[in-house]
């Protein structure tokens, strides 16, 4: 019984399905399914009741979870206490406009306690690519925002926050309590730079492509000085604190914004694991009226 094993099983038995978990796992499904049939072998306990729709944890397949988690935990801990100690584990985390703002400290702090002496490197990324210099290589983990194109990406949603329009204080709209894209059509939206990802502006932009001779951003902090200086309007998640002078009016005909970490599909690193885990504790979805 290897690690590598165990993996396979853990995966297994989060997703309840041996299909879901090998692509979870970027392998195959027959391999998979060999190695927890000799699993059950080596440990003589049926772990798993399969049936058509997926599979389901036998009290031997619980318990073998529970130790599981736990042993992989360690091993993970013990291979990010050996390389710090040896000065070489570092991890480049990056970030998109707002993405963590709210809870950084706490996620720093949280981070730095599971995994002390490892040298960690911080960028900020703009609206240019949400993606955040992942698929470059720049990043090894990114606190942002979807909806993008998760063309090997995986992530990891944390919550999923409102979303509202930006208007001036003294704007005609600033006092309704609710509005509607309709109710915006005529105005001017800012605008997000040209040859970005083509999800993630359709998403951030008016659905029916009005409103396109606002300014340029590039930034949350560019957006907020356009509202304020030209009374264009753009969108915003109601999570975000906005400046004296702005409000921010929920839209009741658009879907929430996924707040997620994300990383290369191809990278199992231990150290973006525990990223994962601990960012998952750290942030709790926002309450919102309706």
């Amino acid at each position: 019984m290897d690690l590598r094993t165990l993996r396979y099983f853990v995966a297994v038995a989060e997703e309840l399905h041996f299909g879901r978990a090998a692509v979870r796992l970027h392998m195959t499904q027959p391999p998979l399914s060999r190695a927890i049939k000799q699993l059950e072998t080596d440990l003589g306990a049926v772990l798993l009741h399969r049936s058509p729709t997926g599979v389901s944890l036998t009290p031997a397949g619980t318990a073998l979870y529970d130790e599981a988690r736990t042993l992989l935990e360690q091993a993970d801990q013990a291979r990010t206490r050996v390389a710090a100690a040896a000065g070489t584990a570092t991890m480049t985390i990056c970030t998109l406009a707002d993405s963590a703002e709210q809870a950084g400290t706490q996620l720093a702090a949280a981070f730095r306690q599971r995994h002390p002496g490892l040298n960690v490197r911080i960028r900020e990324a703009d609206f240019t690519d949400p993606t955040t210099g992942l698929r470059s290589g720049l990043v090894d983990v990114a606190l942002t925002r979807a909806p993008f194109d998760e063309t090997g990406i995986t992530t990891h949603v944390l919550r999923a926050d409102p979303v509202g329009v930006v208007l001036r204080a003294d704007d005609p709209l600033a006092g309704r309590d609710r509005l509607r894209l309709d109710d915006l059509a005529d105005r001017r939206w800012f605008q997000l730079p040209e040859g970005i990802d083509p999800v993630w502006r359709a998403f951030w932009s008016h659905p029916m492509g009005l409103g396109q001779d606002g300014p340029v951003v590039r930034t949350v902090h560019e957006c907020l000085q356009a509202v304020l200086w030209n009374g264009t309007v753009g969108l915003t998640t109601l999570a975000h604190a906005l400046p004296e002078g702005l409000v921010a009016v929920p839209l009741l005909d658009m879907p929430p914004s996924r707040l997620v970490v994300a990383w290369n599909s191809t990278d199992t690193s231990p150290l973006i694991r525990s990223f994962r885990q601990i960012a998952a504790a750290v942030y709790r979805p926002a309450s919102w009226s309706s």
